[in-house]
């Protein structure tokens, strides 16, 4: 008998099934400076407890993503080790903020399976929940990943979930005491305001980041994140090692900052997916597109959905003709983020 662990496969999943994931991991103000290395993150609410007061808050919070990136990689050993790709998000929301010393553990709901028609591997849809030390809910979201199957038997019967297109705005899960009353527009860096945007503007946000196989590296062992593709170049025909999307999601959320500083925080990930696969070498760069604006009772606060892209190409270019993405396009994110009114 063997003692590691081979991972799951396709056959191995069935709907209901609830994973609990090892191990819990305890953040504190490390990950925090990690995370500003390794992207241009300027966000001001994530990086000032001066400015987080100044909105209401006890002081600032860790960056949201930081709350993404510890939850889906405690998910990677019984999720996706044995993973092709990982496909998309949808139904996502940040419910409570993460503060430094709080215990992240997470679980997984099993609830669609789907085998793909050339027998070999198959399409697992889970709900993940991420809860503090209090049993908080610190974030849910849904993703749905291609494995590979363990051989050519018997696959399980096809179960496909219904997702909500959106996250609705009345959804949305404002933090206790956030007030954008008395925001300071010079030091978030940047005076447009919900007002100044309107629905359907495209904003291009000018910078770019060439990503190096060493800085993706150590993304990816810091979300503990243990999906072979992101470290075995042995795994893919090609010889290359895939970088993690999430990596790609948090350099675009970083590019944005040139043209939407006050998007302070991320409440809801509407939907995502990884249109292309990216690889060391590429130079990604972001635009975003105004989806939607909405009210929230909280003083000051606005939210805005928008669609971030990141891609190797043009802004505003997404689909070809044929309705497929366009192979520049590396990312494409729906998220609600809020803003001062």
């Amino acid at each position: 008998m063997t003692k590691t662990n081979a991972g799951r496969f396709f056959e191995d999943y069935a709907v209901g099934d609830v994973i609990t994931h090892a191990v819990p991991r305890t953040i504190k103000m490390g990950e925090r400076a990690l995370y500003h290395a390794l992207y241009p993150a300027r966000h001001a609410l994530h990086s000032s407890d001066q400015f987080a007061q100044s909105c209401g808050l006890p002081f600032s919070p860790l960056d949201d993503l930081v709350t993404f990136h510890t939850v889906f990689g405690k998910t990677v050993p019984d999720v996706s080790l044995n993973a092709v790709a990982n496909l998309g998000y949808a139904e996502g929301r940040w419910i409570t903020s993460l503060w430094p010393g709080d215990t992240i553990t997470a679980t997984s709901e099993v609830i669609g399976v789907k085998q793909n028609s050339n027998g070999k591997s198959g399409v697992v849809w889970v709900r993940t929940t991420g809860r503090n030390q209090h049993s908080e809910e610190l974030m849910s979201y849904v993703r749905w990943v291609m494995v590979r199957k363990r051989g050519e038997g018997p696959a399980p019967e096809a179960v496909i979930p219904e997702l909500a297109k959106a996250v609705s705005a009345q959804d949305l899960v404002i933090p206790k005491g956030l007030d954008f009353t008395n925001y300071d527009f010079a030091l978030a860096g940047e005076p447009h305001r919900l007002s100044d945007y309107s629905v359907g503007e495209v904003i291009d946000h000018v910078d770019g980041v060439t990503i190096e196989e060493a800085e993706h590296m150590l993304a990816t062992r810091l979300w503990q994140n243990t999906a072979k593709v992101h470290f075995d170049a042995t795994n893919r025909p090609d010889g290359k090692r895939l970088i993690y999307g999430g990596h790609v999601i948090s350099l675009a959320r970083a590019l944005s900052f040139n043209g939407l500083a006050n998007a302070q925080m991320i409440v809801a990930l509407s939907g995502g997916a990884h249109a292309n696969p990216c690889f060391a070498g590429d130079t990604v760069r972001a635009w975003s597109e105004v989806l939607d604006i909405a009210e929230t009772p909280a003083p000051g606060v606005g939210a805005i959905r928008l669609r971030l892209v990141a891609t190797k190409g043009e802004t505003g270019v997404l689909r070809g003709e044929d309705g497929k993405y366009a192979p520049e396009v590396l990312l494409d994110l729906d998220y609600w983020a809020l803003m001062p009114v």
